[in-house]
């Protein structure tokens, strides 16, 4: 897809080793964004930085983890470093462990929390201050949440990773009151049923079962879908906010 307004741009990728992560930067780095790979799996991010490279776009992998503010800030450092101020953020990293209430798995709860709520929260912190100054320089800035329609529909087993999504939604409502004024853009995206690598870490077999089913029943969204919309959002011109973006499978009510 062409968004000829993305060229020049830096943005910054949470969670692009894989998935919406990955196809956004794919996107972004091919309509002309500098993009810096953020993610815990080096060996994919070098990957896809040779290929981004190869196809004549600016790639720079970062390693960092989340869930370690040191870790995030070192990574912002060196985004800087190589790309000067980040306009563009798209917050995507996270990971979906669902399991009975009543099974009390604290240690998955904990991972969910802090990766897809807190680990939010410090990539926001790193690049505030570089999304304003973009913005007072008349620059389009964005800052992009990647949420999930279970942050609105009830599934069964789901009700952690649904709070951590709900909450990241309304983090995006009230950011917008205070990034808003200074003309900072933000975006709350909610897929729903997408073909990713989320659902690999599920270690319950009959949720597994489940989830596999609903993939065999309903033509799933594609990482690809979310880049997309992502693309055209950001692409938009910078007094456009599209704030709040669901996409979902034509099948899945």
């Amino acid at each position: 897809m062409s968004y000829p307004t993305l060229s020049g741009r830096t943005a910054v990728v949470t969670g692009a080793a894989s998935g919406m992560g990955a196809a956004t930067a794919r996107l972004l780095a091919a309509n002309g964004a500098r993009v810096a790979l953020l993610a815990r799996r080096t060996d994919r991010l070098e990957d896809l930085a040779a290929k981004i490279t190869a196809d004549g776009g600016q790639a720079l992998a970062v390693t960092v983890d989340v869930t370690d503010q040191a870790s995030v800030d070192s990574a912002a450092a060196r985004v800087r470093e190589a790309y000067g101020l980040v306009d563009l953020v798209v917050n995507n990293a996270g990971v979906m462990l669902p399991n009975p209430v009543d099974d009390g798995r604290i240690d998955e709860w904990s991972r969910m929390i802090d990766t897809n709520l807190t680990g939010a929260l410090r990539v926001i912190r790193a690049f505030t201050a570089d999304l304003t100054a973009s913005a007072a320089d008349g620059r389009t800035a964005d800052l992009v949440n990647i949420s999930s329609i279970g942050a609105h529909l009830v599934f069964p087993t789901f009700a952690v990773y649904s709070a951590t999504k709900a909450a990241i939604t309304q983090l995006s409502a009230a950011l917008r009151s205070e990034l808003g004024p200074r003309d900072v853009r933000v975006t709350n995206v909610e897929p729903g049923l997408t073909d990713t690598e989320l659902g690999s870490h599920i270690d319950n077999p009959l949720l597994t079962e489940q989830i596999n089913g609903m993939f065999a029943a309903i033509p799933a969204l594609t990482a690809e879908d979310i880049a997309d919309l992502i693309g055209y959002t950001v692409s938009r011109r910078r007094d456009v906010n599209l704030r709040q973006l669901i996409a979902l499978p034509t099948r899945q009510a």
